[in-house]
């Protein structure tokens, strides 16, 4: 099994050197494509402005100065010159994708680039209180045996898998619940600051409550310390209210 590894914090991040020994449990054959920087928020954009530059760093390691998405794509057109790996795993992200991270994530949007070209593809995160002791080993530990479950079952083409490991150490995981995307309440906070010359300049951070909303959601599963694994579909029609309004253009 060929599997590519990508991630949006960077080819130099602690949670992707995580997910490669965990790929290496599953198989001899692991290649890295993954961002130069951080690119983190970055969601599924793709960089059509400016050149891409792909980097080779070793055998089977390269770093691409762009986008999660680009990273998955020019692995499998470049790289791979076009012959699809036969897994694509996403992460370990420093910090958990639930509700609506997932919009925002390039750690997701990777695993949706692979999805979009026809490989089956994980998003893997590790949800976090404090980023400065990121249990990365509860993450580690409980990776390798929930994608080989995923992997007997196997999943729709236009389906991706989003994994999110809880805040708490790795004997103390309640379990694995298949779960709903999840909502919080929402909320954003603007920092302004003003740089030496006088002018000012913007932090964007989330200022939104982790108060989950949706029974059976990842958030709720994340709080009772279990993993938790979401179904996400590519396709974004909401197929009611399509019904519902046909006959106003009909």
């Amino acid at each position: 099994m060929r599997i590519l590894i990508s991630n949006d914090d960077g080819i130099n991040a602690t949670g992707l050197e995580r997910l490669e020994r965990v790929a290496q449990t599953l198989s001899d054959d692991v290649w890295v494509v993954a961002p130069e920087t951080d690119q983190s928020g970055a969601s599924h954009s793709l960089t059509l402005a400016t050149p891409v530059r792909l980097r080779r760093l070793s055998e089977r390691r390269y770093a691409v100065a762009g986008t999660p998405s680009d990273s998955v794509l020019l692995a499998v057109l470049k790289v791979f010159d076009g012959e699809r790996p036969d897994l694509v795993l996403s992460g370990i992200n420093r910090g958990g994708n639930l509700g609506e991270d997932v919009i925002y994530s390039g750690t997701v949007a990777a695993a949706m680039e692979a999805t979009l070209l026809g490989v089956p593809a994980i998003a893997l995160s590790q949800d976090t209180a404090d980023r400065a002791r990121t249990k990365w080993a509860t993450a580690e530990h409980h990776a390798p045996g929930v994608i080989r479950r995923l992997l007997e079952v196997g999943w729709p083409s236009n389906v991706m898998m989003n994994v999110n490991f809880p805040d708490v150490p790795e004997d103390s995981v309640s379990g694995v619940r298949m779960t709903v995307q999840g909502r919080r309440k929402p909320g954003s906070a603007i920092d302004e600051r003003v740089d030496p010359r006088g002018r000012p300049y913007y932090w964007i951070s989330s200022a939104r409550t982790e108060e989950a909303t949706v029974p059976g959601s990842d958030l709720v599963a994340i709080a009772d310390g279990a993993i938790s694994v979401t179904p996400l579909f590519m396709d974004l029609t909401h197929h009611q209210t399509c019904q519902s309004m046909q006959a106003v253009f009909s």
